[in-house]
């Protein structure tokens, strides 16, 4: 029992990746199934607040720059590039305890994967999940989107977390 508690401890960060595969299935799986059972722009009410409604996103979060002339997709696809390899960097130089941060890295790593994925074969993001109130609409989104935000939400609470006289690079 003690062999297998010291070799989780020091195990690298980098084990993680096993997360960032597993939402990068997860999300194109049900981007696949909601783009073959869904029929676009139409929705499919499943709560008084939520709907499954087929979008597809040539932009960024919130649409932003969905109407511009064709350069955004490719201009988001070498963005996420950089921010991949920038996370796989950080993520390896990670200390062996400092699960929540890997585990935050890994979803956003996992997610943006999962949606450059999408801007890559299709040229849009397939957005299906619509949660709204009355007449007010939050943007269609997809579980891609959904893993970056949990992960950049750990960030900020790792932030917190931190005591001020703690250094950066220590973890838990």
């Amino acid at each position: 029992m003690a062999q297998t508690e010291e070799m989780a401890v020091t195990r690298s960060p980098l084990h993680w990746l096993w997360l960032a595969a597993l939402v990068i299935a997860v999300d194109l799986g049900t981007k696949a199934i909601a783009s073959a059972s869904l029929s676009y722009g139409e929705s499919v009410h499943v709560l008084p607040f939520f709907s499954l409604t087929l979008l597809h996103n040539t932009g960024a979060a919130f649409s932003f720059l969905a109407g511009a002339d064709g350069w955004q997709r490719w201009f988001f696809v070498a963005l996420a590039a950089v921010v991949s390899v920038v996370l796989i960097r950080w993520l390896s130089r990670l200390g062996a305890g400092e699960r929540w941060m890997a585990v935050a890295i890994v979803l956003i790593l996992g997610g943006a994967i999962g949606n450059v994925y999408d801007r890559v074969v299709h040229g849009y993001v397939v957005d299906f999940l619509h949660f709204y109130w009355n007449q007010y609409h939050f943007p269609a989104f997809n579980l891609a989107d959904t893993a970056i935000t949990i992960g950049a939400l750990m960030m900020v609470v790792d932030l917190f977390r931190k005591s001020p006289e703690q250094p950066a690079d220590q973890g838990e």
